[in-house]
């Protein structure tokens, strides 16, 4: 039995485990193709909205560099993030030609010690590493919105408070003769209480110290990160890696820390959107977009160079206090980040361009995934995908290239999880994109369109609907997904619903246990796994200089 496990965060973990296999060269399909071992650069923005980008439509946020990409290039429009189910590949690490990865690793760092390093990048395929092992969050820097410094605080604080109860009524106790024994009790409980509220207090800072810093390969150059220099930093290293590396080819996957919370930005870029911080974040990754695009031209490697970008998921609608929205913005699509099946959260931008090769102005309107990135990659290598296992994913180059008029995605399925929440078939035949949704999030308040209050919308539980019979879409006409269809409205809704259900039993036969990873107590944090570049707990360094 093949064993695949669902993700969630599917395609920035999946790439970055399977991004190609390089060695071992065998004849490919695109052979034939002017320069057909290109170079191969792969820019993925975080959590950012399909509706923020002005070739997808967006006229209030400026964004010319990813249009430049566009419109050299080919757009897709049916782009999909959360599609399918990760695919775990013994052999398909990528293994040569310089793979180097910049940005946010979010993987895993450490097994048994804080320096076995059994989780990074250069034990994944990767040549070189640059940027955030772990992930970039609210909690690095004072934000008003938090992912774990709150939380934290309330379980300390009501330690404390337990501790503090506790050694008042042993004191108690011990004065009216209730009670008898050592002082100890009192002693340790007062002391504990007294220790908790204080880690309470500094919380924040011992986030800012554990989580939010920046390695070079396997040392750590800058504990905590200083953030107005950290985009200078990375260009600064993608620079110096394409010039070193121009006789190529080479795979450059950059992990932007843009758009996600706390949405620093620099000096230059601050204030100047329409959009408030989000904004102004989003302008400053499109022109890093810009700048390494302008260091391929000074380089003469744009027209030999694939250049692919994409985000990782939709817009995070959560992201708000207040009046203030933080998140992106995803159009007409309904919901956004990690909300299953709702085509906010996993319809992204999907931009290819590769001048000469793919006609510049091409728009593509079929279903694909972001899945398709590993065996499209593999193809240009002059790799092989591996046979032993089920690859969600297709070679997108014939699409792209116009030499397929039909995406080879016939059903794409949408998890949440470990939850199958909804399912896509392409009916070629009648043009056709109909969506079933199985299960979907409960919006919070009733009539909202997200699950405002909490971090993310619930996978399962008490906090999702599962529909019977499912709801059905026909995004052909109903991207929005604003209305249900029924017997009543679409003649060939038994069908239509026959037809998904037994694709969706295909592909759990397919399936196989594997440990979860996600919820689990194995997916806590450990004191003694934290990196830290000096002795514990003095964890300050700055090889950064003054970003030279």
């Amino acid at each position: 039995m093949l064993h695949r496990e669902p993700c969630r965060l599917s395609f920035r973990s999946w790439l970055a485990v399977t991004v190609g296999v390089l060695l071992g060269w065998k004849p490919s399909a695109c052979s034939d193709l002017p320069g057909s071992r290109p170079n191969i650069l792969l820019l993925m923005a975080d959590d950012l909205g399909i509706g923020d980008v002005g070739c997808y439509g967006n006229n209030t946020i400026r964004t010319p560099n990813i249009d430049r990409l566009a419109k050299d290039g080919v757009m897709l429009t049916q782009h999909i993030a959360a599609a399918s189910v990760c695919t775990p590949s013994r052999a398909a690490f990528l293994t040569g030609r310089y793979p180097v990865r910049s940005g946010k690793w979010h993987l895993g760092l450490n097994c048994r010690s804080s320096k076995d390093h059994c989780h990074h990048p250069l034990n994944h395929g990767f040549d070189h590493f640059y940027g955030m092992p772990f992930s970039m969050m609210g909690d690095c820097v004072h934000w008003e919105l938090s992912e774990k410094r709150v939380g934290l605080e309330n379980k300390l604080n009501f330690c404390s408070q337990i501790m503090a109860i506790a050694a008042l009524t042993f004191t108690t106790g011990k004065l009216i003769h209730l009670m008898t024994g050592s002082w100890a009790l009192v002693i340790w409980s007062t002391v504990a209480a007294i220790l908790l509220s204080v880690s309470s207090y500094f919380t924040g800072a011992l986030i800012v110290h554990a989580d939010c810093f920046l390695m070079r390969n396997h040392t750590i150059t800058e504990q905590p990160m200083h953030f107005h220099r950290t985009t200078s930093l990375i260009l600064k290293e993608i620079s110096s890696f394409v010039k070193r590396n121009k006789q190529g080819p080479f795979l450059l996957f950059v992990s932007f820390l843009q758009v996600h919370t706390p949405l620093i930005t620099t000096e230059k870029f601050a204030g100047r959107s329409l959009h408030g911080p989000y904004g102004d974040n989003t302008e400053e990754m499109d022109w890093m977009v810009g700048q390494i695009l302008d260091t391929l031209d000074v380089e003469g490697l744009t027209n030999n160079t694939l250049v692919y970008f994409t985000s990782d998921h939709g817009g995070s609608l959560e992201a708000q206090l207040g009046n203030n929205q933080y998140g992106g913005w995803n159009g007409i699509y309904k919901g956004g980040k990690g909300m299953g099946g709702w085509e906010g959260g996993i319809r992204v931008p999907g931009i290819f361009r590769w001048p000469g090769v793919l006609p510049a102005g091409r728009v593509i309107h079929e279903p694909t995934s972001l899945m398709d990135v590993f065996p499209t990659v593999v193809q240009l290598g002059d790799g092989q995908v591996p046979q032993d296992r089920v690859i969600d994913g297709r070679d997108l180059l014939p699409l792209l290239r116009g030499t397929a008029q039909h995406s080879d995605h016939e059903f794409l399925l949408h998890y949440c999880g470990k939850f199958l929440h909804a399912a896509r078939w392409h009916q070629r035949d009648r043009g056709a994109v109909w969506k079933v949704h199985y299960v979907t999030p409960m919006f919070h308040p009733d009539g909202a369109g997200a699950c405002y209050g909490k971090a993310v919308c619930p996978c399962s539980g008490h906090g999702v609907s599962r529909h019977d019979p499912p709801l059905l879409f026909d995004l052909s006409r109903d991207p929005s997904e604003a209305h249900a269809l029924t017997p009543d409205t679409e003649p060939s809704f038994y069908q239509v619903m026959e037809r998904v259900g037994q694709a969706v039993e295909e592909h759990r036969r397919t399936l196989g246990p594997v440990p979860l990873q996600l919820d689990t107590l194995d997916n806590v944090w450990r004191p003694w796994l934290q990196p830290c570049c000096g002795p514990f707990p003095l964890c300050w360094c700055d090889q950064e200089g003054d970003g030279r």
